[in-house]
């Protein structure tokens, strides 16, 4: 039997040839050892008749029809006494060519199928070239390269257990000489050689295909180096850190079949969730590693009774649970249940092992096998060998959950802008480096100077008066429909009792039609809840008080126990109008980042709010100018302009009439924002600047000076400012505005009436065109708002 697949190009002419070993056996038919003597002529006698043994083959036909002698020549260096233990052949390195197998060898061939093509792992003709020109090196010009990585054979036993052999050459009777082709290398050629490993065109040059004579012949020699080859493939696998790239199901229980030896061997996982003491399948593994313990509910309480006192030692003591025969298990433990879900499955026999970190356990792996004592107590040891390796991932998987999970924490619930996310960075960056850092460390505040604010919003008009109408109606409705449920009752021995809650409950019916105080809503919930909900329990219905009652409860919110259809009404309305501007707003910001680095935070109220900061030391590596300032500005009034149409183009699919009104307030004195560690947010420092947020919160209810009339008007924006720069500025914008047919023609100016210790407060409103003939708006519905909303 004979293996010949040569690599099409080779600094070498390979010549196969026994020189070496003949010259060793004239050596011994000289000595004086009769037995080796003879030994020796009777060889050298036998293949005097082929000539090429010695002068070397290229037609391996020769080595076909002389197996029997070459056999014999090598009996030395192949004792017949280990054919059965060694994994040997004759061979020329790194060349899929080799012949005269042990008995070992044939076997393992034999079981892989004549299908089984055996060639190096991860070996191409890039490597194969540049390892025969190593060869040379280190041989011929006494280079010491360390070139030989490990290299193995993946070759399948019967079973198809993929075993991974480790590959041994032995080049003791080969010879390397240099042809006329060859061209001779200096120290340089060579460095630069050693340095461009990748560069296959230049070794080519230096040693051209076929410039070498590799005369003689190699032996390989195989072992076993399957589990140690497994458990690296596994941490290899395992290190991958992108989940794309990482092991699947497929590779990874073929690692553990190479381990256990065991054809049919399946890997399952869970993870264990200390905070909710739950198992859960790891849903990022979802496609990767499946779970026998858990179906496709993801997740099960660690007490829950069908893990059952099985599992305490595997949780309690940290030690595997191993069943090697899931039917007497069923038999003889009172956890059947377990047992049923494992043979339902077709597993005959198991093992669970947790992992464990530092004393915490962070899963159990699991191993399935159809056979029944394929998995028992022996070979689950062999898990020692591969736990730490997977402990390890897992709990390098939780910590990158872990920091995933505050990455998204600090993106969608914290207001860190963007804008300035990089001092912050700053700041934990120092607190990291900082070398003992112990609890002390005191973080510095995070405070921007000189910037100048922002500040817009809009309105929405009435809606606490909107909200207590809509509370009203809600309750009206509710007291109405308990009444009705006590006109519907037969006269019975409650009576007294009836009458005098019906008389309770019209008076809070009339209640209502005054307006509504602070806790009429609350006192006539518990009053429902605690005097009229028992009372209804408790008394005997007939078929329509029933329906009623039934009808009744049913119209109940789930939250609040009571009526909630209007008020439900209108805070869709509201969510729907918030999203609307809110989204707006969003997306034009995006492009004002552009036009120069900000701060921009905004906040939902009775509609939209937003603070914008800008200056120097919010983005201190770009130069700052008062244009980017005046062109923010200009940014603000066009989109309250656009806010404004969009709310306009809502407000006929709304099934509330909820007008808005536009804020804009004016500050030119630049300020300071400090982070409040306490608050979590920022906020504007020093007293000078508070005067800002006075005016801040206080200007949308201020009245016109010496009026009755507020600043504020429905579809109107209102501009306040209080210096001559500022109106002027502003007037331009307007005028701008104008001439692009956003804003109408007119301009209110007026004084603005004082606030608490701040006066000279002056305001211009202006109104935003409405256009509505524009055709290509189309007409939305209050369903297409609240799918959307949802």
């Amino acid at each position: 039997q004979m293996d010949i697949h040569l690599y099409n190009e080779s600094p070498f002419e390979t010549i196969i040839s026994f020189h070496k070993l003949i010259e060793s056996f004239e050596e011994i038919a000289l000595s004086d050892v009769d037995y080796r003597a003879n030994y020796a002529k009777a060889i050298l006698k036998q293949i005097e008749s082929i000539p090429e043994l010695r002068t070397g083959i290229k037609d391996y036909t020769i080595i076909k029809d002389n197996e029997a002698l070459i056999k014999n020549l090598l009996a030395d260096i192949f004792p017949t006494a280990l054919t059965n233990n060694e994994i040997k052949a004759v061979t020329i390195p790194f060349q899929n060519l080799s012949f005269n197998y042990t008995e070992r060898f044939k076997q393992i061939l034999s079981n892989a199928g004549s299908e089984f093509d055996m060639e190096i792992r991860d070996f191409d003709d890039h490597q194969f070239y540049v390892n025969n020109c190593c060869l040379i090196l280190g041989v011929y010009y006494k280079q010491r390269i360390d070139f030989n990585k490990p290299f193995f054979y993946d070759i399948p036993d019967e079973n198809g257990v993929e075993k991974h052999y480790r590959i041994l050459y032995n080049a003791d009777f080969m010879e390397i000489i240099p042809t006329d082709k060859s061209i001779p290398l200096t120290q340089e050629d060579i460095d630069l050689l050693i340095d461009n490993y990748d560069d296959l065109e230049l070794w080519k040059s230096k040693f051209p295909s076929g410039s070498w004579i590799l005369k003689g012949f190699g032996i390989v020699s195989l072992f076993d180096a399957t589990t140690e080859s497994a458990i690296s493939n596994l941490k290899s696998n395992l290190l991958k850190p992108d989940s794309k790239t990482a092991a699947t199901d497929e590779i990874v229980s073929n690692i553990f079949k190479s381990i256990f030896k065991i054809p049919d061997l399946k890997v399952g996982f869970i993870v264990y969730n200390p905070e909710e003491e739950k198992f859960i399948r790891p849903v990022k593994f979802e496609t990767q590693l499946q779970s026998f313990l858990l179906s496709k509910d993801q997740e099960i309480d660690c007490k829950n009774a069908f893990f059952g006192c099985t599992f305490e030692k595997l949780l309690g003591n940290k030690e595997p649970l191993v069943i090697s025969n899931v039917e007497k298990f069923i038999e003889e433990s009172p956890n059947i249940k377990l047992g049923e879900h494992l043979l339902k499955q077709g597993i005959q026999s198991c093992v669970f092992a947790p992992v464990i970190k530092d004393g915490q356990l962070l899963g159990v792996v699991e191993l399935v096998s159809s056979q029944k004592k394929a998995l028992n107590t022996i070979n689950a040891t062999k898990l020692e060998l591969v736990l730490p390796y997977l402990t390890d991932t897992i709990d390098r998987y939780n910590t990158d959950m872990q920091h995933q999970i505050e990455a998204i924490i600090q993106r969608e619930y914290t207001t860190i802008h963007p804008s300035v996310y990089w001092k912050f960075k700053k700041e934990s960056q120092n607190y990291f480096q900082n070398i003992n850092h112990t609890k002390d460390y005191i973080f510095k505040e995070i405070v921007f100077k000189n910037v100048y604010p922002l500040y817009g919003q809009i309105d929405i008009k009435g809606s606490s008066e909107h909200r207590n109408e809509t509370v009203k109606i809600d309750l009206k409705n509710q007291l109405t429909a308990l009444l009705k449920i006590f006109e519907s009752q037969d006269t019975n021995n409650n009576l007294v009792l009836l009458e005098q809650r019906k008389f309770e409950l019209e008076s809070f019916r009339d209640e209502l039609d005054a307006p509504l105080k602070a806790d009429t809503e609350q006192y006539i919930q518990r009053y429902i809840e605690e005097e009229i909900h028992p009372l209804l329990k408790n008394t005997k219905e007939t078929e329509k008080s029933e329906k009623l009652e039934k009808q009744y409860f049913e119209s109940l919110d789930a939250k609040s126990g009571l009526f909630y259809q209007e008020r439900k009404k209108f805070d869709n309305a509201m969510s729907i109008i918030n999203k609307k501007l809110a989204s707006v707003l969003d997306k034009k910001q995006l492009e004002a980042q552009q036009i120069y680095p900000h701060y921009y935070e905004r906040f939902k109220t009775d509609g939209v709010e937003h603070n914008l900061y800008i200056g120097a030391s919010i983005a201190p590596t770009q130069p700052f100018d008062m244009m980017y300032l005046h062109n923010l500005r200009l940014w603000q009034l066009q989109t309250l302009c656009e806010m404004e149409l969009e709310h306009h183009q809502l407000k006929e699919s709304l099934p509330y009439e909820l007008d808005v009104t536009s804020l804009i307030l004016v500050f030119t004195s630049p300020l300071s924002i400090r982070f409040r560690m306490d608050e979590k947010r920022f906020d504007v420092d020093g007293t000078y600047n508070a005067r800002y947020e006075v005016v801040k919160k206080r200007i949308d209810k201020s009245n016109i000076k010496g009026t009755k009339e507020r600043i504020t008007e429905k579809e109107k924006i209102t501009i306040v400012y209080s210096q001559n720069s500022e109106e002027a500025e502003y007037l331009k914008y307007i005028k701008y505005l104008q001439h692009k047919k956003i804003l109408e023609p007119s301009i209110e100016q007026f004084e603005v009436e004082d606030l608490q210790g701040v006066s000279g407060l002056r305001a211009i409103r202006v109104k935003v065109i409405n256009n509505n003939t524009n055709p290509v708006a189309k007409k939305i519905t209050y369903q297409d708002l609240l799918d959307e909303l949802n």
